[in-house]
């Protein structure tokens, strides 16, 4: 990565390394959680790992309940690291911790004063947190990234799966113009299970249409 920034950044403008923690158990099916203290001593270590390199900020992806984002955000803050939270949401917008998307970034929020630089969504079809982000929040404006899976199943059926599902490129980019409305402040497109250039690529032209 510090290869790639030396080479680009120039030309492209910054250039972010972000290091990615993911959650201590299964981000499809959580069987056990922690709290926010033992998830911080847990994550501790690789965030003060990062703070050694040429990372910029932490990451954290595929949150599925908000004590361990907690602890997340509690470990990067120990090394004055930026930090953004992903969670991800079940077919029914819910965590799989079952709790509301905008309750667990309140939460995290209020547990941190504000800590994370930004939230997303990542490992979910838009299709799943679509009617959730129509809300009229504050909480909404601190989504500020999507990493989309192309799939619409669950996770459950993502699991199971035997075959890879890539779904419908062009449907998926469409599908994130359409959140732009609601998601003003998003500024980090990517993609997540099942997609490839031809998803990001698509999410890319879509968007700097929507915006054109």
């Amino acid at each position: 990565m510090e290869e790639i920034r030396g080479e680009h950044e120039a030309g492209a403008g910054p250039i972010v390394i972000s290091g990615c923690v993911g959650p201590q158990g299964d981000g499809y099916s959580p069987e056990t959680t922690m709290t926010a203290a033992r998830a911080q001593e847990y994550h501790s270590t690789q965030v003060a790992t990062f703070a050694d390199t040429a990372a910029d900020m932490v990451t954290a992806i595929t949150m599925t309940y908000a004590d361990e984002a907690t602890g997340v955000v509690r470990a990067a803050g120990e090394q004055s690291l930026p930090v953004a939270i992903s969670f991800t949401v079940e077919t029914d917008g819910l965590l799989p911790s079952g709790q509301a998307l905008g309750e667990a970034i309140e939460e995290v929020d209020g547990q941190t004063s504000g800590g994370p630089a930004y939230y997303m969504v990542n490992c979910a079809h838009p299709t799943h947190f679509a009617d959730v982000v129509t809300a009229e929040a504050p909480w909404r404006d601190r989504i500020r990234g999507l990493r989309a899976n192309a799939s619409t199943k669950s996770h459950a059926e993502l699991d199971d799966a035997t075959e890879l599902d890539d779904g419908d490129p062009a449907d998926l980019a469409a599908r994130h113009a359409a959140l732009r409305v609601h998601l003003p402040r998003l500024t980090v497109l990517g993609g997540c299970c099942g997609t490839d250039h031809r998803h990001v690529g698509a999410i890319r032209d879509a968007w700097l249409a929507e915006i054109a």
